[in-house]
């Protein structure tokens, strides 16, 4: 066993995959998860988010580079890794005809060590449906059950794929309840998603992927520190923007003016939001439509992706 695998649970350095035709979809990524830690894998569609996790799957082998889970290499040491692992796909392609508890049974028989399966569907809320074909499931329900069967072997890593797609907002929560309590019984979790509040909410860290390659990672703390905070508010009548303090005193980066609506950029949250007050308490005015909010991690998405790509910045995020 690798020394590293208790500090490092997975280990992608310089990694590369290419499909038929010369395409490379994953331009020499390296990253690390440590035991414990949840990683979110973000990017827009064509990014190449589960390319890079089909290869920490074990599904192919890399164009180049190396990936190790668990201390192996997971496509050569496949007997190995694949016990200590749960998959949960963006689709799993259960037979329709069978029930949740069929579906669930015959995993299980697939599954070294598996846990019972009234337990494995209670954890995700599907006890109840357990007699339901899974034709007759929502959208929502099967990604419960696609997660279910991932849990199945107790995994030490589990790669979650795009897991709340389709779940209504009770679902998504739950979910997301779930990923907590694995994480802190000791559970590793590489996670894809589309959702910017899931990988928010969840990860430990994160890395944005563009065109093959991480454009940025981090924390979400640090990965959205990198955009400025926003404070609109109205001016009262017969007000300017030059009767505020000096706008380079209260912390400000940048602002724009629309009509009586002022906006201002800043980086330091919470010295310009009392700078602001201070000056309409003493003022004796009150601020109409008055905003104010701390960077978030869409905004760092949205800007990151649109840099990697060479686009301008739309008023959106200029604002």
């Amino acid at each position: 066993m690798d020394s590293n695998e208790h500090e490092h649970v997975i280990e992608v350095t310089d990694l590369r995959r290419v499909y038929g035709g010369g395409f490379e979809a994953v331009r020499g990524v390296s990253f690390s998860v440590a035991r414990g830690e949840l990683f979110a894998l973000l990017g827009t569609n064509g990014a190449g988010k589960t390319s890079t996790v089909e290869l920490l799957e074990g599904l192919a082998t890399p164009a180049g580079g190396r990936v190790r889970v668990l201390g192996h290499d997971p496509y050569v040491d496949r007997a190995a890794v694949r016990p200590r692992t749960g998959v949960m796909l963006q689709e799993g392609g259960f037979p329709s005809e069978l029930t949740v508890a069929e579906t669930a049974r015959m995993w299980a028989a697939c599954t070294s060590g598996a846990r019972p399966t009234e337990e494995a569907l209670g954890l995700v809320g599907l006890v109840r449906r357990a007699g339901v074909r899974v034709k007759q499931l929502s959208g929502g329900e099967r990604r419960r059950l696609d997660l279910a069967l991932a849990l199945l072997g107790n995994p030490e890593v589990l790669f979650l794929d795009e897991p709340s797609t389709g779940m209504d907002a009770e679902g998504r929560r739950d979910t997301w309840e779930l990923v907590r309590s694995l994480r802190e019984g000791g559970t590793t979790v590489l996670l894809t998603t589309h959702y910017l509040e899931e990988a928010e909410q969840l990860a430990d860290r994160l890395a944005i992927m563009h065109d093959g390659r991480i454009a940025a990672a981090g924390t979400p703390a640090e990965v959205t520190a990198s955009q400025p905070s926003r404070i609109s508010f109205e001016l009262p009548p017969g007000y300017f923007v030059g009767d505020l303090p000096p706008l380079a005193e209260l912390g400000v980066s940048g602002h724009e003016v629309d009509g009586r609506v002022v906006r201002l950029r800043t980086r330091e949250l919470q010295r310009t939001a009392t700078g602001v007050l201070m000056w309409a308490a003493r003022a004796g005015v009150e601020l109409h439509r008055l905003d104010v909010r701390a960077a978030s991690l869409e905004e760092a998405f949205l800007r990151i992706a649109r840099e990697a790509s060479g686009a301008p910045a739309t008023e959106r995020e200029r604002v």
